[in-house]
């Protein structure tokens, strides 16, 4: 994060724009796994006082997003490989009742939301990128008709976004995601709910495997001492 005092405004609450920002933050990898964080330090950054901070430290912490750090302060917590697998196949899940119903209804994607997101992934911006990756799936929420798919998976939307940080912080899997968003909305658009199905699995599936294996590997060379 940069040096320099990020203002802030009075409202919303100040304890819910540390937490956004912070998570942010971690989400997007400018905050790393690892990284310890202070009270001090970050009411300097964010020019507000330590009560505010520790409060959205505290929720952070309670949500999974850091956790205390030896000596003192807290540490960006890694991302767990058997934790991302486990929200990816309850996100695949979910994402596979949507599609189905929506391609069932014969309601379309917005091809606005197709456009966005080609136009984020040539900016290399990971927080316009996460932005435009959730918008596709929220589209897919809403065009399947039941609110309960997006209600649950709101359950856990803050992992899904670092998540998705971390799968997009790779420029392998960046050239591919929006070829197969596009498919899926094409397989909606033509009432093909098997075909949908098939292809918004298998693009769940492919990131978790990606990611695991990656995570893996830092984790392996993390023990080895070796560069990765």
């Amino acid at each position: 994060m940069s040096p320099s005092p990020l203002q802030l405004t009075t409202a919303p609450d100040l304890v819910e724009q540390i937490y956004a920002r912070l998570l942010d933050a971690i989400s997007e990898g400018t905050l790393a796994p690892g990284e310890r964080l202070t009270q001090d330090d970050l009411a300097q950054r964010f020019a507000v006082s330590r009560q505010p901070v520790l409060q959205a430290l505290r929720l952070l912490k309670k949500d999974g997003f850091v956790e205390d750090a030896p000596g003192r302060g807290v540490q960006v917590t890694q991302l767990d490989v058997n934790w991302i697998a486990q929200v990816y196949q309850v996100r695949g899940s979910l994402d596979a009742l949507a599609v189905r119903s929506a391609a069932e209804r014969g309601v379309s994607i917005d091809p606005e939301v197709m456009r966005q997101g080609r136009w984020a992934n040539q900016t290399r911006d990971v927080k316009t990128m996460i932005q435009a990756d959730l918008a596709f799936h929220r589209a897919i929420y809403q065009a399947s008709g039941n609110p309960l798919i997006a209600q649950s998976i709101n359950l856990h939307w803050h992992h899904l976004k670092r998540i998705m940080g971390a799968v997009l912080q790779s420029s392998h899997q960046r050239q591919t995601i929006w070829d197969e968003h596009e498919a899926i909305a094409l397989a909606i658009a033509a009432g093909d709910a098997e075909l949908a199905v098939r292809l918004v699995q298998e693009h769940a599936h492919e990131a978790s495997v990606q990611l695991t294996a990656r995570l893996t590997e830092q984790i392996q060379h993390l023990k080895t001492g070796a560069l990765p």
